[in-house]
């Protein structure tokens, strides 16, 4: 049942708005548009929408229409910046054209530049079936088929150009898959590689692919000089041989010139216009097909009219009719016998009794058809391969021949020779650059009508068309010409034609004229076709050091990348030789379709949600074996090209990994890397980490500055130091505040901080937390950090240098906290004292030690850390030296040599000492510490002063007890700290002795402080006891590390009770009073070190 529509036009009903509300809405607008076109400004100033950001095209007459979105829309105009209308979005849609700008797809700057472009009107049969069947059928199918079908046999050559034909049409279905996923802007092969597979894959075979086009030129270049100087015109070469042997050299050198002034020519060409390229293309497409229909129609003739093309054999060997007419060693006239042009080739004299050569004399001289027709049989000789060394004699088989006298020399005589070693797999480096040129479809995608159906159907059948037109030529060419003619590369024995022209009808200058203009047309072409693709790797961005081949002339044309493709055009050139300029185009075109087989592979298995081509007929076998063919076939070619075009594809690679610019382009590699790590976290979850295995994974919590600026970049200098880009990094940060609120301040830190760890080349993750109070995110980040089993075991954070200060009376607890939430969390904390003093990346000690003051046993962190350290360039020339500490029932001696039994069986190069410290009363020092933290304590408890006031209180405090106790305390803590001398061993004797003499010289001095000061007997004497322990453990680790590059010392955990956690911050202080580098490692309960292997 049809359905009328009636479309009513919303009148705008701000008009009824006061004139001056809608003047103050302009003019505010005004000035957030302010380089906007007056009249574009009045027009949106209707109702404040925001232009859309779309990423089609910019169009000014669609934002026209914004201002009636925005009324009827009004619940969802606050949205309309991000997400336009359904209505606009279709409309853009709509209106697409797919402008052929490369592969550029963010040049905002350069969208009002360019002009409007017809709708392409091209379709299937036009725009991708002939370009496709122009490319593929060239210069092999006419200069070396023949010679491949004479020297490989009918049924080897038929498995080679199966093998090829198979590649290409396994590659050209998975390019059709890929061409179809989507809209395909011009550039082709190398736009679909490098969005399927990322940009260093891209880069690395758009490269290949390019040299592979390049290559191609010098390939059809050489062949249109080859027939020229061959066929045409034998004159015309520069250089002729002088002596016998010296032709292959000559007629090399004759390319090389010839050849340089061609590709002179064509760059010329292509510079002043591609258009009259493009306009000839169709005249070198007639010139392919005729050639072939030519050649069909012989092979007809043939069966009833063979062609007269005799050849001479003397014996079974062919003879190269260029030197002599008559084919016979004599001939008889009038009664006389008179010897001919070939019997003065082979001997001495033109008498008949002259000295001839051995086996001229032994055999006779026979004529047999060269074109004995396709009835006649010759299939079943030609079916089998008839390799050869170079220099060889090209002979019949089954023919009778009387050997000669070995010693005979060859050269000067008439024979035809074979130019090259054949064998097959050169035949099929040779044969492959036939089937190339299937992406020339594709490459012409911005000019279709419909490319996701033209595409695929014009590719598909251009390849079954030429695959038929190859293979059946192999057949036509076996059962129709003598073998030892399609082994005449260059046509000697049949008077210099074209092996392929003596069999076309109705003159072999057909073929000789349509392979010539065709390889002329193919050279122009590839000369066209392959800066266009530079260009568009250039303007990709992806390789910074071609990116000046991205420019060029005022209308676009690649200048600077046709003189660097004519460049590397004249290498191939250089080499002269058409049989190896065409096994390294096959290496460079292999290699991409290698990886167009790739690219379907991955997305198809992968099954990314935006992998939904509308050619249906793929699969992910098809695809991985048409890869796996591919990567035979390089190899089967010539292993040693594969490997060199393999390391330069890897070196382009590695180099736009390193250098390029970060592409992000929903690329298949990307989505395998998911996969991957998904797949490995799954399984690294199972359980622990094996003691061998485990290394620290850092959590780093930094600190922000207003600015979101990191307050301590050593920290991350630390961590790079410490890791070495192994395992897990995190670094973590907390907001303060409502993360509604600070969502942008949060990102602006996270820039920050991964900014700086690129700087800091500190490889891993930044995590940004925003949280209402600065404890609880510290707690999320300590609780969720990570994911699955890569999470973090250690917490890394930065010593509070102004815990004492008022204004952060809570950065002690905060700290604190974290403590007591690491050791819940069974993860390893360390503290870095003064971490503004620690080494940069860039810094190197050239000597100094790493101590380690191994208190108490927490699971081999403080062994193993300085191990990692030493990895590092900065700290790699520094000493490990680990001091312990024994007490008065230890036997010191023993105690070092089990350590240096432990650190041998751990494989840890260090010194050991043991240190000893004797019992004596607790100093007038201590108590004073003691004393001077509790009132500091109590006071910031008990007085509820304001700011400034409980400032000045706790200085007054502080001024008064350091004025009257400093001067006895500081020699008491002196005489305490340092014994005398250090025992290495306590005996019964010597521990009595050491006790009295220190009751002696101490207890009546004590005695009469603690008569002066009774405010200490109230002290908490669990208080003064740590104390005590912090001062003297303070005095010896400034004793024997106060040099030390780094102090690595046990962090005591804090009080069980709260009320005491001030205090735990003064013990700590007093701790580590007096040394610069100082890292305090709390370990988290596991052994993390293991001498066995």
């Amino acid at each position: 049942m049809p359905t009328s529509f009636t479309v009513v036009p919303v009148e705008a009903q701000g008009e009824e708005r006061e004139p001056a509300e809608r003047d103050g809405r302009r003019r505010q607008e005004e000035e957030e548009e302010g380089e906007e076109e007056d009249d574009e400004r009045d027009r949106g100033s209707g109702d404040g929408v925001a232009r859309e950001s779309s990423p089609f095209i910019n169009s000014a007459e669609m934002d026209r229409g914004n201002m009636y979105e925005g009324k009827n829309m009004a619940l969802f105009e606050e949205e309309m910046d991000s997400n336009p209308m359904v209505s606009s979005l279709l409309n853009k849609l709509a209106n697409y054209t797919n402008l052929t700008q490369g592969v550029v797809e963010h040049e905002a700057d350069e969208d009002s530049k360019r002009k409007e472009v017809k709708v392409p009107r091209m379709g299937t049969f036009i725009g991708v079936y002939l370009p496709c069947l122009q490319n593929i059928l060239g210069v092999i199918l006419f200069l070396r088929l023949t010679w491949i079908v004479g020297t490989a046999g009918v049924l080897e050559s038929f498995i080679i150009v199966f093998m090829c034909c198979a590649c290409t049409m396994l590659t050209a279905i998975s390019m059709s898959a890929i061409a179809t996923n989507g809209v395909v802007p011009a550039g082709g092969s190398y736009y679909m590689i490098s969005r399927s597979l990322g940009p260093e894959f891209g880069g690395a075979v758009g490269l290949c692919f390019y040299l592979g086009t390049t290559f191609a030129g010098a390939m059809y270049i050489l062949g249109t000089i080859e027939i020229l100087l061959t066929y045409i015109s034998p004159s015309a070469a520069i250089f002729k041989a002088e002596e016998v042997g010296e032709e292959t050299e000559a007629m090399l050198n004759n390319m090389r010139v010839y050849g340089t002034c061609i590709i002179i020519l064509m760059a010329i060409v292509v510079f002043v216009g591609v258009k009259y390229v493009n306009k000839l293309a169709l005249v070198f497409l007639a010139c392919v097909i005729l050639s072939i229909i030519a050649i069909y129609a012989g092979v007809v003739k043939t069966a009833f009219d063979p062609p007269d093309f005799p050849i001479c054999l003397l014996g079974n060997r062919t003879l190269s009719k260029r030197s002599f007419d008559v084919c016979a060693k004599f001939t008889e006239s009038n009664n006389e016998t008179k010897t001919t042009t070939l019997w003065r080739l082979f001997c001495d004299s033109s008498l008949l009794n002259a000295t001839c050569d051995d086996y001229f004399s032994l055999n006779n001289v026979t004529e047999i058809q060269g074109i004995p027709g396709i009835m006649s049989g010759v299939l079943a000789d030609n079916l089998w391969s008839a390799y050869s060394e170079k220099g060889s004699i090209v002979e019949k088989k089954d023919q009778p021949s009387v050997a000669g006298s070995e010693d005979t020399k060859m050269g000067g005589l008439p024979y035809v020779f074979t130019d090259i070693m054949t064998y097959f797999t050169m035949l099929v480096g040779i044969y492959f650059p036939s089937v190339t040129g299937i992406m020339a479809g594709s490459n012409r995608s911005g000019d279709l009508k419909d490319a996701q159906k033209s595409i695929p159907t014009g590719t598909i059948l251009a390849i079954s068309t030429t695959s038929f037109i190859y293979l059946s030529c192999i057949v036509l060419f076996g059962a129709c010409i003598e073998g030892v003619i399609l082994r005449d590369k260059f046509g000697e024995a049949v008077n210099g034609n074209l092996v392929v022209g003596t069999l076309a009808w109705p003159s072999p200058w057909v073929i000789v004229i349509g392979s010539f203009f065709s390889t002329c047309g193919a050279g122009l072409q590839s000369l066209t076709g392959a800066p266009r693709l530079l260009q568009a790797i250039a303007r990709d961005g992806i390789v910074p050091f071609i990116q000046v081949f991205g420019h060029g002339k005022a209308n676009g044309e690649p200048t600077w990348a046709l003189l660097l493709t004519a460049g590397i055009c004249e290498i191939g050139i250089l080499i002269a030789s058409l049989d190896s300029v065409a096994p390294i185009l096959s290496m460079f075109f292999l290699m991409c379709y290698m990886f167009v087989n790739l690219a379907c592979a991955v997305q198809t298995l992968l099954r990314t949600p935006n992998w939904r081509p509308r050619f249906k007929y793929y699969h992910w076998t098809l695809s991985f074996l048409g890869m796996s063919l591919c990567l035979a076939l390089m190899f089967i070619c010539s292993w040693y090209y594969a490997l060199i075009a393999m390391l330069i594809a890897g070196c382009i690679y590695k180099y736009i990994e390193y250098r390029g610019a970060e592409k992000e382009w929903g690329d298949g590699i990307r989505g395998l890397s998911l996969n991957a790590a998904r797949y490995a976290l799954l399984r690294v979850e199972d359980g622990p980490p094996h003691t061998k295995n485990w290394r620290p994974q850092l959590l780093v919590l930094l600190n922000l500055d207003s600015e979101q600026l990191v307050k301590h970049p050593r920290l991350l200098s630390f961590t790079s130091q410490l890791k070495a880009g192994k395992g897990l990094t995190i670094v973590g940060s907390v907001l303060q505040g409502i993360y509604l609120d600070k969502c942008t301040e949060a990102q602006k830190a996270e820039e920050n901080v991964k900014a700086l760890m690129g700087v800091e080349k500190t490889k891993g993750f930044c995590q940004i937390v925003v949280s209402p109070h600065f404890r609880d995110g510290i707690s999320y980040l300590i609780q969720s950090a990570g994911l699955g089993g890569m999470k973090h075991n250690t917490v890394l954070m930065a010593w509070p240098q102004s815990w004492k200060q008022t204004e952060n009376r809570f950065s002690w607890k905060n700290f604190v906290d974290t403590v007591r939430e690491t050791t819940a969390a069974q993860q390893a904390l360390l503290v870095a004292k003064n971490i503004d003093l620690f080494p940069t990346n860039q810094e190197r000690f050239t000597e100094g030690n790493i101590d380690v003051w191994w208190i108490v046993h927490d699971g081999g962190m403080l062994m193993l850390l300085p191990f990692l350290l030493r990895q590092h360039k900065v700290w790699r020339k520094c000493k490990m030296r680990i001091f312990t500490v024994a007490q008065m029932d230890d036997n010191s001696i023993q105690m070092k040599k089990d350590l240096q039994m432990f650190l041998y069986h751990l494989r840890l190069n260090a010194e050991v000492e043991v240190v000893e410290m004797f019992e004596n009363d607790i100093s007038a020092f201590t108590y004073e510490k003691t004393l001077m933290m509790e009132q500091r304590s109590q006071m910031l408890k008990q007085m509820q002063l304001s700011k400034n006031e409980r400032e000045r209180e706790a200085q007054l405090i502080h001024d008064r007890n350091t004025a009257s106790h400093s001067a006895p305390a500081v020699k008491a803590s002196v005489a305490a700290a340092v014994p005398e001398k250090v025992q290495m061993t306590w005996t019964k004797e010597k521990f009595v002795a050491e006790k009295h003499k220190n009751k002696d010289s101490n207890v009546s001095g004590f005695k009469d402080i603690f008569n002066m000061k009774p405010e200490w007997g109230n002290l908490n004497q669990s208080n003064v006891r740590r104390m005590h322990t912090a001062v003297k453990l303070n005095g010896v680790v400034l004793n024997k590390s106060q040099h030390a590059q780094l102090v690595l010392l046990n962090m005591p955990g804090p009080p069980k009770n709260r009320k005491g956690d001030e205090n735990y911050m003064e013990f700590l202080e007093v701790l580590t009073e007096g040394l610069d580098r100082v890292l305090l490692v709390r370990g988290s309960g596991r052994e993390v070190i293991t001498i066995y292997s």
